[in-house]
């Protein structure tokens, strides 16, 4: 696997539980600032054989990206019941729930 993606899948692993990051967050921490569109391409393909906790990744904007009502009923589902408020808009209040890794803790 690529570094990129090593890093990514350490980033999303890292997301405590009651938090979210944006995929262009995750990108940048990954050392790709532009990488916004791989870090979803990372999530979809590599879900699942990692167990990352996917529902904690939104876009820029604090919003739930799928257009999907079942795959948006369980981003929801997952968020709330983990405390975090999502708003029927599909909207999390960043300034609340964003996480901000401590970048020595990631590189160990």
């Amino acid at each position: 696997m690529k570094p990129f993606t090593l890093n990514v899948i350490a980033i999303i692993k890292s997301i405590p539980e009651g938090y979210v990051m944006t995929y262009g967050q995750i990108a940048e921490l990954a050392g790709s600032p532009r990488g916004a569109r791989q870090v979803v391409r990372i999530l979809h393909s590599q879900s699942r054989v990692h167990q990352l906790p996917w529902y904690r990744v939104v876009n820029a904007k604090g919003e739930i990206a799928f257009n999907n009502e079942e795959s948006r009923f369980m981003q929801t589902f997952h968020l709330n019941s983990e405390g975090v408020a999502v708003s029927d808009e599909g909207r999390i209040d960043l300034e609340q729930y964003r996480y901000i890794p401590d970048l020595e803790g990631l590189q160990e």
